[in-house]
């Protein structure tokens, strides 16, 4: 980063005259190869995400969540008709293009214009979902969406116990900021909160990342990608440093 000084001769962070402030993101749908994001609409999500949700059948998937697990289906559907109505968490169903049925819920949330910052977060994937690539190009879609509208900061945060998530970030491209400690309360236990981020400027070569790594010549005659996106994205950290 160059480096800025005002005019008294202190370092200062360099100049955004030109930038203009995002859009907020709308409930719109996003539309890829493997996966669609839909708006989350109870009425027609509800009975097929409580339906892959309880192939988790002691509830694991939910410890890291501030929620859940759902002890009935009214009350898994009444959850998610409160969080569909609001702006902020802005909640969309991942719908799984094979089969057309709902398979996950995620977020955008901490929407903050002004700064051009934006989280993805509430990510919740049934079993169905994980480890597949319908839930790769569905984080591909929602981080792409918010650099297309503007946003310099694209934010995930988790549990810093939670290995699963932190390893998911990390092989997505985020970079590890550090942890918050003892950063909030939830389900009766304290949370240290780790921080991680794409930004703007590492959005392009994320962006060829995932995009060899989504293409069809990526996988094979069964469905096995060919080239990891690991491997992909740490080399975007490579030449990042370089």
């Amino acid at each position: 980063m160059t480096q800025c000084f005002n005019d008294f001769g202190q370092p200062v962070g360099e100049s955004l005259a030109n930038w203009e402030e995002p859009t907020r993101p709308l409930l719109e749908l996003m539309d890829g190869n493997f996966c669609r994001l839909e708006p989350l609409a109870p009425e027609r999500h509800a009975e097929e995400l409580y339906a892959a949700n309880m192939q988790d059948q002691d509830g694991r998937s939910w410890t890291y969540l501030s929620y859940g697990p759902f002890v009935s289906f009214e009350s898994y559907k009444a959850w998610l008709q409160t969080m569909s109505q609001g702006d902020d968490p802005l909640f969309f169903t991942i719908v799984q293009k094979s089969d057309g049925q709902a398979v996950g819920v995620a977020s955008y949330l901490r929407i903050m214009p002004a700064s051009g910052s934006i989280e993805v977060g509430h990510l919740h994937f049934s079993e169905r979902l994980k480890r597949s690539p319908v839930a790769t190009e569905a984080m591909f879609l929602m981080m792409k969406r918010a650099f297309e509208l503007g946003y310099r900061r694209y934010e995930w945060k988790c549990d810093a116990l939670n290995a699963p998530s932190r390893a998911a970030a990390q092989r997505l491209g985020f970079t590890y900021e550090g942890t918050f400690r003892q950063a909030t309360v939830y389900k009766d236990r304290s949370r240290d909160t780790a921080w991680f981020s794409v930004i703007d400027t590492e959005w392009p070569a994320l962006l060829q990342a995932f995009s060899q790594w989504l293409s069809p010549d990526n996988f094979d005659e069964s469905g096995q990608q060919r080239v990891r996106l690991s491997e992909l994205t740490q080399r975007t950290q490579v030449e990042k440093v370089s």
